[in-house]
């Protein structure tokens, strides 16, 4: 079922369960009187959402295109979309909606071999940017396409993985999964994270572009992959359950989605971070002079590992 969301909203939308930053040195404000442009923002906890996002991503393209041998380039709306500037973002969301985009669903990112650096970016130059990408259709962009040789769904987490419960705890047969291999439904560890709305979309993709979608998970340690199609494996054997959380949208709205946690045991290392980054305050003044106070993140460096680079050898 297509989401009746406005796309920023949906965007931004969080987990009622992240939803617990306290900015305790700072008065009592009234969220929902807070306007940016045409719509309210009723807390923080969604720039702080839209800055993790952003901060991902960039970490992500930095790491890939450090080590040398590929690079990676922005490709669906969250990481073409202004990031400087939470107004100019929604503005941006806008423009989608006035172009009748608000449904499309494409990966974050697109992998390419470092010897094509040259043409990508000409034809970058000739559509205006990575910024116009969303509003192109899929056949308009061929010459991107065919030199791909991965796409990427990016998600995060603001966990220490390694410092997670379950971290090092081994699989074993579990009653509510028949028998099969898994670990207790309250378990607490890394997973690579995918949408039940998002998993249609994204094969009918990979399979009218011809181009592989991996999913790449990143947490403030390190970061995971994995192959869509073996995510849609360990789903379809049964081995990952649906986990159904209530998101709310800035605007207020909530909304109960599935999602599937995969165990990180299941996918490849993808990256260590080798420099934590910082958590700096900031701000936003709506079109009223409002000021809300937001915590967003600052550098940091995650160096890709071995082993995802030989999955990216190996497409």
């Amino acid at each position: 079922m297509k989401s009746s969301m406005h796309p920023f909203e949906e965007i931004l939308s969080v987990s009622k369960e992240h939803i617990a930053l306290e900015l305790r040195d700072f008065p009592l404000l009234p969220w929902p009187d807070f306007l940016l442009n045409p719509r309210r923002l009723r807390g923080s906890d969604f720039l702080m959402r839209w800055s993790q996002g952003v901060w991902s991503e960039h970490r992500l393209i930095e790491a890939i295109g450090e080590h040398g041998k590929y690079f990676a380039i922005p490709y669906g709306p969250s990481g073409t979309a202004p990031t400087d500037d939470v107004r100019a973002f929604e503005l941006y969301f806008e423009r989608l909606e006035a172009a009748g985009l608000r449904n499309i669903k494409r990966p974050d990112l697109l992998v390419f071999k470092r010897e094509d650096r040259d043409e990508i970016n000409s034809f970058l130059k000739t559509v205006g940017g990575v910024q116009e990408l969303p509003f192109i259709q899929e056949n308009g962009l061929e010459p991107l396409l065919e030199k791909a040789i991965v796409a990427i769904e990016c998600e995060n987490s603001l966990w220490k993985s390694k410092k997670m419960p379950d971290y090092a705890t081994e699989l074993s047969a579990q009653k509510r999964l028949n028998g099969k291999l898994g670990l207790k439904k309250t378990a607490v560890l890394p997973t690579i994270i995918i949408k039940e709305e998002d998993r249609e979309p994204l094969k009918r993709w990979q399979d009218q572009n011809h181009v592989p979608i991996h999913v790449w998970h990143v947490f403030y340690d390190q970061a995971f992959g994995i192959p869509l199609d073996e995510a849609e494996r360990l789903i379809n054997d049964g081995l990952i359950q649906p986990t159904i959380q209530t998101f709310q949208a800035p605007g207020g709205a909530t909304t109960k989605k599935a999602i599937y946690k995969i165990y990180y045991r299941y996918g490849y290392p993808l990256g260590d971070a080798v420099e934590e980054p910082k958590l700096v305050s900031a701000c936003v003044e709506d079109k009223n002079g409002h000021i809300l106070p937001y915590v967003k993140f600052d550098g940091g460096k995650l160096e890709i590992r071995k082993e995802a680079i030989e999955v990216l050898d190996s497409l």
